[in-house]
């Protein structure tokens, strides 16, 4: 019995030798496999994570965002504007499909500092199995999903700024040039390997790729078309604030798969970031809503779910780097400050952002991004802010802030007037006065 177990091990040994004989490529593979470092595998629950937080990020666009606009403006554009959400959805769904991805997040080689390249072109090569180097246990096809949403709710948030004003042709031309000059390009920067995230600059979620991106292009925009016929003399009152409430609150909780998903993982560090973005969510609602409180005798409905977006806002760029204090801090400066920038500095100016795009993003991004170098925690997101000595990474996210501020400032200028001399950008005064809903869309709310 024991000299047949001999044999047998002994032929086996020599079929294998044999084999590899006759096919030395064999043997070759197998010593690559040896060397070759193991790919991390799939985890499934990161990957259902993140497939929940993709679907909470598209949630915050259609319908959160459509409803938070529709309810603030007059009830003739309602439809205008819920359809310049949806649009949006779709123009940008397509062309991060086609290049947008690929300029965000592949090797741009000599251009790796400002562009990414034009290796995924129509998403080629992405498989059942692929990955991003950025997101190494879940699909890429999660991860291009995931970063898509943000995509579409970053140029969605500027329609807020011209809301009542613009044309649909020049709508369309206006989000699919500015989905690839500006945000892809500042999204690589970022995010893709490109100078700012190789500064050191922090940002978690979007700070200054989603929020003062956006912020600073709708104020821009606002004063490129001109203040709506009426501004200051008519009654432009909210139509329907229980729309703007829903939507905020559809936007809050969305927000976890924003904040939370950017973790790209089922971890401490996706919990962290959702407890301290509640916290900020909540104190920026009450600090709103206590100014206004103390400053016009009354707190509104509009004041505390805008104080609310302010929290969202600043705690962005954070969330992945804070602990609950930093969280509650940030909370109360962005409810405050955006408060003032949304009343008392947009009344000095003059300038009509009709939702205050400008003063909820664009400021509520500046109060986050650098309170995200105060407050960051070496412990929870591995960066250490100026409480524990790193002064001078609040001068790495003021550079983060001025960057962004810059290109996407000019880059939105330069494409208006590309927009205005093909169709034109402002709709005449008479469609103005009469309704965008009835002559642009042949549709009214009943």
């Amino acid at each position: 019995m024991k000299f047949a177990k001999y044999v047998f091990g002994a032929v086996a040994v020599l079929a294998v030798l044999t084999l590899f004989l006759i096919d030395p490529a064999l043997a070759q593979e197998a010593a690559a496999e040896a060397t070759e470092p193991a790919k991390p595998a799939l985890d499934t629950g990161d990957t259902a994570w993140m497939l929940t937080s993709t679907a909470l990020v598209l949630m915050m666009t259609i319908p959160g965002l459509a409803l938070f606009y529709g309810g603030m403006v007059r009830k003739k554009n309602i439809l205008t504007i819920v359809m310049q959400c949806f649009a949006t959805t779709c123009i940008v769904t397509v062309l991060w499909m086609v290049i947008g991805y690929s300029w965000a997040f592949t090797d741009g080689g000599g251009m790796q500092k400002y562009l990414g390249g034009m290796s995924q072109f129509m998403l080629k090569g992405m498989t059942l199995d692929s990955t991003n180097g950025l997101a190494a246990t879940i699909p890429e096809s999660v991860f291009m999903t995931f970063q898509m949403t943000f995509a579409i709710i970053t140029p969605a948030l500027i329609v807020g700024a011209f809301a009542d004003r613009m044309k649909f042709s020049a709508l369309v031309l206006f989000m699919s040039l500015w989905l690839l000059v500006v945000y892809a390009p500042i999204a690589h920067w970022v995010w893709g390997g490109g100078f700012l995230g190789g500064a050191g600059v922090l940002d978690f979620a979007g700070g200054t790729v989603v929020h003062i991106n956006a912020g600073i292009a709708g104020l821009v925009t606002a004063l490129y078309l001109g203040k709506r016929t009426g501004y200051g003399t008519e009654n432009m009152a909210p139509s329907n604030l229980v729309y703007s409430l829903i939507g905020a609150s559809l936007l809050w909780v969305g927000w976890f798969g924003f904040n939370a998903g950017s973790a790209v993982a089922a971890n401490g560090r996706a919990g962290m970031a959702m407890a301290v973005t509640q916290i900020a969510t909540a104190t920026a609602a009450l600090a709103w809503m206590f100014a206004e409180w103390l400053v016009h005798k009354k707190p509104s409905v509009l004041g505390i779910i805008s104080g609310a977006v302010a929290g969202l806002v600043a705690i962005t760029p954070a969330s992945g780097f804070v602990g609950p204090v930093g969280a509650l801090w940030i909370g109360a400066a962005a409810g405050v400050g955006c408060f003032f920038a949304s009343t008392t500095v947009k009344r000095a100016i003059g300038y009509d952002d009709s939702l205050d795009v400008f003063g909820v993003h664009c400021v509520g991004g500046i109060i986050g991004a650098i309170l995200t170098g105060v407050f960051a925690v070496e412990a929870i997101g591995g960066a250490k802010g100026a409480l524990e000595g790193n002064v001078g990474q609040i001068m790495t996210q003021i550079e983060g802030v001025a960057a962004t501020l810059i290109w996407s400032g000019l880059a939105t200028f330069v494409i208006l007037i590309v927009v205005n001399i093909i169709t034109g950008v402002r709709v005449s005064q008479a469609v103005e006065v009469e309704g965008l809903d009835i002559n642009l869309h042949g549709e009214v709310v009943p």
